[in-house]
């Protein structure tokens, strides 16, 4: 017998991150923005969850994270040696793998000065792609930069798949006097069927006394992002 008021379906979210943009960004707020905080996966893919909630004018319940992928490339053994990173690349794993993210590194080209990334926004493009072939979301969230994204938008929207961009515009000058941005395509932003303007949600007047912009930070401890603390780290 089918109800007479049978609940909507759930709202499936795949987080989809460049991991060296996310990186960039959160260093940001960590060290030049009043925040003072690294931004937090948890607390961010929660406060993307309500957004698409309110959005849709669903219960909060039915808006649920199914997966999430981090994508950047990554150095081999030697160079993370003799850079002293491996601590805290190790550390980086175990806080995406308490906020229940999926790592997807490739190598890094060090065979160029400065060493690049080679090959990492195809791959998570097309897998992104593939599990929107196999219905496997509903909407698919980026927090990348590049235009070169739009044609993988535009794919998810022709198989009838919502699409939202973490966005970001940043200007600031460095410590050593550099000016910087950090900035989200134009053109991605306007292909885009959501929008959350991290930054602008971030500076709005109302923000500091706001628990949904404060949660999007991780909780400051001695341990955040400089090593593991025994029981699990809370995760930015």
């Amino acid at each position: 017998m089918t109800p007479s008021n049978p609940s909507p379906a759930i709202t499936r979210l795949a987080f989809f991150y460049d991991g060296s943009f996310f990186v960039r960004v959160s260093n940001y707020y960590k060290h030049y923005h009043d925040r003072k905080c690294y931004l937090s996966f948890s607390g961010l893919q929660e406060f993307v969850r309500q957004w698409i909630a309110t959005e849709d004018g669903i219960p909060h319940s039915h808006c649920q994270t199914v997966q999430s992928h981090f994508f950047r490339g990554r150095f081999s053994l030697q160079a993370a040696k003799s850079a002293n990173a491996l601590e805290s690349d190790r550390y980086f794993d175990q806080l995406l793998m308490y906020a229940g993210i999926v790592s997807h590194y490739y190598p890094m080209n060090e065979s160029v000065s400065p060493p690049q990334e080679k090959g990492i926004d195809v791959w998570m493009a097309l897998e992104a792609y593939d599990l929107a072939l196999r219905n496997a979301f509903d909407v698919l969230v980026l927090f990348v930069s590049d235009q070169d994204f739009m044609p993988l938008v535009r794919k998810v929207h022709g198989y009838g798949i919502r699409t939202l961009v973490i966005s970001v515009d940043i200007r600031y000058t460095d410590n050593n006097g550099i000016d910087r941005s950090l900035a989200t395509s134009q053109q991605l932003i306007h292909e885009a069927a959501h929008l959350v303007w991290l930054s602008r949600e971030i500076d709005s007047p109302s923000a500091a006394n706001d628990p949904s912009i404060t949660s999007l930070f991780a909780v400051p401890t001695k341990a955040t992002y400089v090593k593991p603390a025994l029981g699990g780290p809370r995760t930015p």
